[in-house]
């Protein structure tokens, strides 16, 4: 069984919602929660959350699990990268994939953490080396990487995140497909949170949000 942990990208700067959208309430609970108890049930190891001007503040929040790694990406300013570039060489030689998180999707169900899993342990022979959920056909995130490629983020830049690797090695990859389209959705702005409060009644009432609890 491969070693699969995680990197969960919590340093954004929110420009759009005037601010930090990863302690925003959602439900009792700061936003950023939702994706690392995702993680957590899923069985991901290590967990590697990286944050930016609030790390302190997401530290505080997760006191209660001692397993979480929170680092401080000090250069958040920069772009989305450089918070990849830290992740990735914080997890680099510990483990055979890493899938990579947003803090600020929380209905993304355990299941899909499962399924990503089990689809790279089965297709690894075949030279898969990524996993990406297509949510009624849309591809999303998280994103599966194999270790293999861990070195092409070191090269990356502002705010480009993953997606030259994942276009230069698409015939390596594999989308795994889900119904259910609100299972990826995120937040940028403050009309995108108060239409996912709305519908959260609704989501914790299904099986999308088991690891909610």
């Amino acid at each position: 069984m491969n070693a699969i942990g995680a990197v969960i990208l919590a340093a954004g700067m929110s420009t759009r919602m005037g601010q930090p959208k990863q302690l925003l309430p959602l439900a009792g609970k700061p936003l950023f929660r939702y994706a690392v108890n995702t993680a957590v049930t899923a069985g991901l190891s290590p967990i590697v959350l990286v944050a930016g001007k609030h790390a302190a503040e997401l530290r505080n929040h997760t006191v209660d699990l001692p397993e979480l790694e929170v680092i401080e990406n000090r250069d958040y300013a920069s772009g989305m990268a450089s918070s990849l570039r830290l992740g990735m060489k914080a997890i680099t030689g510990r483990v055979d994939a890493a899938i990579i998180c947003l803090a600020d999707q929380p209905f993304v169900p355990e299941l899909v953490i499962r399924k990503m899993m089990e689809h790279y342990n089965a297709c690894q022979k075949e030279g898969i080396r990524i996993i990406r959920p297509a949510y009624d056909g849309v591809p999303g995130h998280p994103v599966l990487i194999d270790k293999e490629l861990f070195h092409e983020f070191e090269a990356i830049q502002g705010d480009e995140g993953g997606k030259a690797i994942i276009k230069r090695h698409y015939a390596r990859l594999k989308l795994v497909s889900f119904e259910k389209s609100e299972w990826g959705k995120d937040i940028d702005s403050p009309e995108d949170l108060e239409e996912m409060k709305k519908s959260f009644d609704y989501s914790i009432s299904s099986d999308t949000t088991t690891n909610l609890e």
